[in-house]
């Protein structure tokens, strides 16, 4: 955030390294190596070691999230009590259930007030 406002920012994840899909011999071996810049490959022999395409995946961030949904056993207006985060310990009854998100809108009780506090499915249990 800056201004108030949400800024993207491009972050590298391995900056100073190239990926190069090729077929290797000895044309695109000889292009590559006389690259000006190019120190040499990683790899512990003089040969490039060719990474696989889970390692290529990884990288390029294209894995695909296998992450088992939790379903919602909460039902709006049942009492609950927050049990990690900066609220841990205060009890309150249920607003909004986003399972998409596995977020609760939880109304919470403090200084005599009731507040919305958005908390995970994990960091809340039934009373």
């Amino acid at each position: 955030m800056k201004d108030n406002q949400k800024v993207t920012v491009e972050k590298r994840t391995m900056p100073g390294y190239v990926l190069v899909n090729m077929e290797l011999n000895e044309d695109s071996w000889g292009l590559v190596k006389g690259t000006p810049g190019v120190t040499g490959f990683v790899g512990a022999s003089n040969e490039p070691v060719p990474l696989t395409q889970a390692e290529v995946d990884r990288l390029l961030h294209r894995e695909v999230a296998v992450r088992e949904r939790k379903k919602a056993t909460f039902a709006i207006g049942e009492s609950v009590k927050v049990i990690s985060g900066p609220l841990s310990d205060f009890s309150g009854e249920i607003s909004e259930i986003n399972e998409d998100a596995s977020r609760l809108k939880v109304l919470v009780s403090i200084f005599g007030r009731e507040t919305p506090v958005e908390v995970g499915f994990d960091q809340v249990k039934k009373i």
